[in-house]
């Protein structure tokens, strides 16, 4: 993957750093890749480009090939991910190239404001947008109503906060590599309440990608990981038909896909990168995915039980929080980070010999969502 961040380069380009890195790291040349997975949310109105998939198949020398962009909000890439993986169990394809590539900042040429509108296209057309209803927003609702019921606090929040900016400093390609503390967090701005500035994610630019093998195709790699298990679940839309706000049901489904594919249960799980857009969204997945009771992701991140020595690690990356956020590209990022933890080659920030790791990936107001287990080989 490549730094997450601001980049005044091309999509493109960006998507080739990430693309070759890939390539190298697996021993894979561009044209033994049999199919072309990527994600990009934004690309027709940020890039005024809705025909990216034959560009970056060409750019990165894989033409010849399917090559297909898939558009799921922030789940994007990890959707294009689940197609390659259900490519290769098919036996249609050997080796497939899934990632993701967004360019999220001002640089693109939209400010602000204009970008916001862009992501709150994936709220529901008919009842939110209208209403002004924007991310932050939605977050703060699907929060509030957990804290109602179950005592979730501001400074369990925060706490989530000051462990993802922590880790982002022990990741070299995180977007924010700053320390921050519970009186920071809660000092700063509101945005929508509960939700202050610092219990955001950003905007940011960047790639990122992986190959996808077969057994036999990954035989010459060098260390490889597998793919115990992907889910992938949808629920209703709009937010207020939703029978229980801050259950995160797609979360729950995804993740009993995933588990009963890969064999295990929540409890085998030796760490998590979870999808972060918010601090309360941290907290509710980590419930969604079993890996703790509900109303008890919050006060288990204020022990520190989430934390990098803690007994269930989550986003040890820096999550969106502190990694940044470029929506095409988050999916597929939090599998690179899963894959170098369970090789043992995430630097400073490495694990103790993690066996068994999931993705949550989710995107809207968290009506689609992604979950993916990854094993260590043994």
């Amino acid at each position: 993957m490549t730094k997450f961040g601001v980049h005044e380069r091309p999509l493109p380009d960006l998507f080739a750093d990430a693309a070759f890195d890939a390539f190298d790291d697996s021993g894979i040349e561009p044209p033994e890749i049999e199919a072309l997975y990527f994600g990009n949310a934004m690309g027709g109105m940020t890039e005024n480009d809705t025909h990216l998939a034959p560009t970056l198949a060409s750019h990165i020398g894989c033409t010849g090939v399917p090559a297909q962009r898939f558009e799921d909000a922030c789940a994007t890439s990890a959707n294009a991910f689940k197609h390659a993986v259900e490519a290769v169990e098919s036996g249609r394809h050997d080796v497939v190239l899934a990632g993701g590539v967004e360019r999220c900042t001002p640089e693109t040429g939209l400010g602000t404001g204009a970008m916001t509108k862009v992501f709150v296209s994936a709220a529901h057309r008919q009842y939110e947008q209208p209403a002004g209803l924007t991310f932050p927003g939605v977050f703060a609702l699907l929060t509030k109503r957990h804290m109602h019921e179950y005592g979730t606090t501001e400074e369990h929040l925060a706490e989530v906060a000051v462990k993802n900016h922590y880790n982002g400093t022990l990741n070299p390609r995180a977007h924010f590599g700053r320390e921050t503390t519970v009186e920071k967090v809660l000092d700063s701005p509101i945005v929508a309440d509960p939700f202050h500035l610092m219990d955001c994610c950003p905007f940011s630019d960047g790639a990122s990608a992986v190959v996808v093998a077969s057994e036999e195709a990954a035989e010459s790699f060098e260390n490889p990981v597998d793919v115990a298990g992907v889910g992938h679940a949808t629920d209703v839309v709009p937010l207020a038909d939703k029978d229980a706000l801050p259950a995160t049901q797609a979360a729950r489904d995804a993740a009993s896909q995933a588990y009963d594919q890969a064999g295990t249960t929540a409890d085998a799980i030796d760490f998590a990168e979870i999808h972060d857009c918010f601090t309360g969204a941290e907290v509710m997945a980590t419930e969604a995915l079993g890996l703790f009771e509900d109303g008890a992701g919050g006060p288990a991140a204020a022990a520190g039980r989430t934390a990098l020595d803690g007994d269930v690690p989550v986003n040890p990356s820096g999550g969106l929080k502190a990694k940044g956020h470029p929506l095409g590209a988050t999916g597929t990022a939090q599998l690179v980070e899963l894959t170098e933890q369970l090789r043992g080659e995430a630097g400073e920030r490495q694990l103790d010999d993690p066996e068994r790791a999931v993705a949550h990936n989710l995107g809207g107001d968290a009506a689609t969502t992604v979950v993916t287990v990854m094993e260590a080989r043994q």
